[in-house]
């Protein structure tokens, strides 16, 4: 049959609508805003899929807690109910004990020794760890060191923590070191604690300065201390349900995609380090840059003796011997 121009337009329609029905859009969920870190990640993941696949799998972006808090989407991506998580390791570690580990306070000594630790065997093993408890680790991404902000007074050092009513994630290895800073830890999951900071159900909380930009702490906390007291991973994760479903090829194309996506997400933890500061002195922060960090390690010491009992002093060494 010759082809006229009518029919080679209709067939390009059909092949159009074939491919618009093959496509699959993946539900992806975050616990911050589009135009935070984890947004930027989601992003390059999420358009490196679709130019790998040749769009036959896209991404619906549900970003501000709009699908739960941290811990609510990582069941839903167990079950396959939803089918990517940006997240951090707080909650993880209640459904893969492996991550718990790196939440130690004071385990990693910079950047660097985080991200070499983490793309390095140590990090790929714990990856590997999630498929065991239904989950696919794609890539090991970043929410970066954590610093305290509270509604109440200047943090020094570990003795002007004591006896803050802190909000801290669900997770026993923080707990157990904030703790030894004299800090009343709460947990409480992420959607509600603007919330609880501005009626003054507790009197701070602690996260990386990407996160306390992006939740706009700075309107309901007068003073940020960088302690850097604990490294705070993220992660891609992907459902079994969707990894199962894929071949070899668009295995490796969602993999490569998690990597790039990691390194867009870090580099905009450097860029909001590296201005963020600034920001949040404009907004009305009082901001202590140089903290007594000796006084927090010395505090925290006595917890390395429970964190050996539970993770392995040799694991734990393992970490600290990473350059």
């Amino acid at each position: 049959m010759k082809m006229t121009p009518l029919t080679i337009a209709a067939a390009a329609a059909l092949a159009i609508a074939g491919a618009a029905s093959a496509q699959t859009a993946l539900k992806m969920g975050y616990a911050v805003p589009k135009d935070s870190h984890y947004g930027v990640g989601a992003t390059v993941l999420c358009d490196e899929i679709a130019k790998g696949t040749n769009n036959r799998y896209s991404c619906q972006h549900f970003p501000s807690s709009a699908l739960g808090g941290e811990r609510e989407m990582i069941e839903a991506v167990q079950l396959g109910t939803q089918d990517m998580v940006t997240t951090s390791t707080g909650p993880l570690g209640n459904f893969v004990p492996e991550v718990k580990i790196f939440d130690i306070p004071f385990l990693f000594r910079n950047y660097d020794h985080a991200r070499k630790t983490l793309d390095g065997a140590i990090g790929q093993d714990a990856l590997k760890a999630m498929q065991a408890k239904g989950l696919v680790g794609l890539a090991w991404a970043e929410n970066g060191f954590r610093h305290m902000t509270n509604s109440k007074r200047a943090i020094n050092s570990a003795t002007d923590a004591n006896g803050l009513k802190m909000r801290t994630m669900e997770n026993k290895t923080h707990m157990e070191g904030y703790k030894t800073f004299g800090i009343l830890p709460t947990p409480m999951a992420f959607p509600e604690l603007f919330t609880a900071l501005q009626q003054g159900t507790v009197d701070g909380q602690e996260n990386p300065i990407p996160v306390i930009l992006a939740a706009k702490f700075s309107q309901v906390q007068k003073h940020l201390s960088l302690t850097g007291h604990v490294y705070s991973p993220a992660v891609f994760i992907l459902s079994p349900n969707v990894w199962n479903k894929l071949n070899d090829a668009d295995k490796k194309v969602f993999t490569e995609a998690a990597k790039k996506g990691a390194a867009a997400m870090r580099k905009r933890v450097n860029d909001d380090e590296a201005r963020g500061i600034d920001l949040l002195k404009k907004d009305g922060m009082q901001v202590v840059e140089k903290v007594d960090g000796d006084s927090f390690r010395k505090a925290v010491a006595p917890a390395y003796a429970t964190f050996a009992k539970e993770f392995g002093a040799d694991r734990i060494a393992a970490i600290q011997a990473v350059k």
